[in-house]
């Protein structure tokens, strides 16, 4: 059996413009309903979702069938958590608060098996169609999409030398905390930093990295695409059900 191509990581590096939505309702049964949606990928948190190995599984299982790629963010740089999302299934990752090269190599050598990093081994997961791929160990970094997350001012600070990491494919921009960072805590889209994001974005793009970026607004969207953004998710599960609701309350309320 062959390794699986990674259609996104391919994307990236092609230079196509990918679109995504966010999923933090941790089921797999509103994975299946958005995965037919026709978006490019779809962002599985574990960093700010109650998402555990097991839910994340089924939602991995739950996206297979339909043409989107899922991208897991997981809780933090951390080996045995990254062991084990690559373990059942995942070909590409999304580490939150990186802030330095020395993170982003760390991130890197999570995901690569020995000499080249310290990912355990292990014969029989899903990741190796349970012992089908028989060169997995050997060739399983071809095809797994590193992205790491910048949302600091240290990050900023460190784009170039974090792009500089050969095996990280894509930096993704955490507005929410990087506007927190800067000390607007709890916007989004202040207009002090929008211009800070058209930077970054500038720059992990003139470095030859994809840059990234989740934002509700169309007209942010599309600006960081014309910016040269490669990945951008534009929605989140959790927003649209929860102003659909109210927005379809609100036309039978009385008032």
């Amino acid at each position: 059996m062959e390794l699986p191509r990674n259609a996104f990581k391919h994307a990236l590096k092609a230079g196509r413009a990918q679109i995504g939505l966010w999923s933090s309702l941790s089921s797999n049964y509103s994975v299946e309903v958005i995965a037919g949606a026709g978006f490019d990928w779809l962002l599985l948190d574990m960093e700010h979702s109650p998402n555990d190995l097991e839910s994340l599984l089924a939602q991995l299982q739950a996206a297979a069938p339909y043409g989107t790629h899922p991208v897991v963010r997981v809780p933090w740089n951390d080996m045995v958590t990254i062991k084990r999302v690559l373990d059942v299934g995942a070909q590409s990752l999304l580490v939150p608060y990186v802030s330095s090269a020395e993170e982003a190599n760390a991130a890197v050598s999570f995901t690569r098996y020995p000499p080249k990093g310290v990912r355990g081994v292990a014969g029989t997961t899903r990741a190796t169609r349970f012992g089908r791929i028989k060169d997995y160990a050997r060739r399983a970094h071809e095809e797994i999409c590193l992205l790491v997350q910048v949302e600091t001012q240290a990050g900023l600070d460190n784009i170039g030398a974090i792009c500089g990491i050969e095996a990280v494919d894509g930096v993704f921009i955490g507005p929410a905390d990087l506007h927190a960072s800067l000390g607007h805590t709890g916007e989004i889209a202040n207009p002090k930093v929008k211009p800070v994001i058209d930077d970054a974005i500038r720059r992990i793009r003139k470095a030859g990295k994809a840059p990234g970026i989740l934002t509700p607004s169309e007209e942010d969207a599309r600006h960081w695409l014309d910016c040269g953004a490669l990945f951008v998710a534009v929605g989140a599960d959790v927003g649209i059900l929860a102003r659909g609701a109210e927005a379809l309350a609100a036309k039978f309320k009385r008032t």
